[in-house]
């Protein structure tokens, strides 16, 4: 079982920046892509970027492509995910989630973090 903890969420201004962290922990946590999305109350979970185990491979969604930069820690248990120039529309709860491969999908993903909530004030 993996376990996925987020961290770094809160209140900021538009044009602000945030970095998330995503801390995972468990015996079989080994391999494994992973990525963040974010939900808001009228919108379905929608992707926001990915990564993949050694880090060589990342992916972003349109709307956060430039200003998003996802990363993992060395010891590959940890992934951020730095906010630059951060929106009101991106307001959202985000999730840090585990999958084998790096996807857009998130019924690719396995393991899902509680969320921790951003919201961008303007």
């Amino acid at each position: 079982q993996v376990q996925l903890a987020e961290s770094g969420g809160g209140l900021v201004q538009a044009g602000a920046s945030l970095r998330l962290s995503c801390a995972a922990s468990g015996r079989t946590f080994n391999n494994y892509a992973m990525g963040w999305f974010r939900q808001t109350p009228r919108k379905e979970r929608e992707f926001v970027a990915a990564i993949s185990w050694r880090g060589v491979t990342t992916s972003y969604s349109n709307s956060v492509k430039g200003r998003f930069t996802i990363s993992r820690g060395d010891a590959k248990n940890t992934v951020y995910l730095q906010m630059n120039s951060l929106k009101p529309e991106d307001t959202a709860v985000y999730y840090c989630a585990a999958a084998r491969i790096v996807s857009s999908d998130n019924s690719a993903y396995d393991f899902w973090g509680q969320g921790t909530q951003v919201t961008v004030s303007s």
